[in-house]
């Protein structure tokens, strides 16, 4: 699967997502041959969405800013009689909770299978920590996962903005990302106020 320039380019695997994970590697099991996938920001949707698309799933990424009356004939597809019929859907909303307004839409994609990427817990930020920076080819100093999580948005965008930051601290003074970059990056997101934690 490729990524963006800096985006974390593996499925990093924890308690907010094994479970979706588990279920998309099992589209057979779901009702109405349909998922819908939801999620915060950079939460790795979208990669999800492009191995399922390996997989032979059709895959409607963004599908809450798609015209309703589209992604209902689109459902219709993958029924029985369908030009699909047989396949498998997977719908990607960038809202939570994605607000349906068509009414025949919302009762059939109500009883699709639903599928939310919860909040990170402390192991899973620190995967993400060394995830984006193998990304970016950075190489952090022995602990910045364990400084850096308890001082940071817990957060899949919060983790990527700070691996960012650390990435280019650490270019801008052509210095290795040690401790000293750690504590900028960490003063540059959240102000100086977050001496008061390091």
């Amino acid at each position: 699967m490729q990524a963006a320039a800096g985006e974390a380019n593996r499925i990093v695997v924890g308690a907010a997502n094994a479970h979706v994970i588990d279920a998309l590697q099992s589209p057979d099991s779901w009702p109405f041959g349909t998922a819908v996938l939801t999620g915060p920001a950079r939460s790795g949707k979208s990669l999800l969405g492009r191995w399922a698309s390996a997989q032979g799933i059709e895959v409607i990424d963004g599908a809450d800013s798609l015209d309703e009356a589209e992604i209902f004939h689109r459902w219709n597809a993958v029924q029985d009689g369908g030009s699909r019929a047989g396949g498998k859907l997977l719908l990607i909303a960038d809202t939570t909770p994605w607000e349906i307004k068509l009414p025949d839409l919302k009762s059939r994609l109500g009883g699709s299978l639903q599928l939310a990427i919860g909040d990170l817990d402390d192991a899973m930020a620190s995967s993400l920590i060394e995830a984006h920076a193998e990304a970016r080819a950075l190489t952090l100093a022995e602990g910045a996962a364990e400084y850096l999580v308890p001082r940071t948005h817990r957060s899949f965008a919060g983790i990527e903005a700070l691996i960012a930051t650390v990435d280019r601290i650490s270019l801008e003074r052509q210095a290795p990302a040690t401790m000293s970059v750690w504590r900028a990056a960490l003063e540059a997101l959240h102000g100086p106020d977050q001496q008061k934690l390091l």
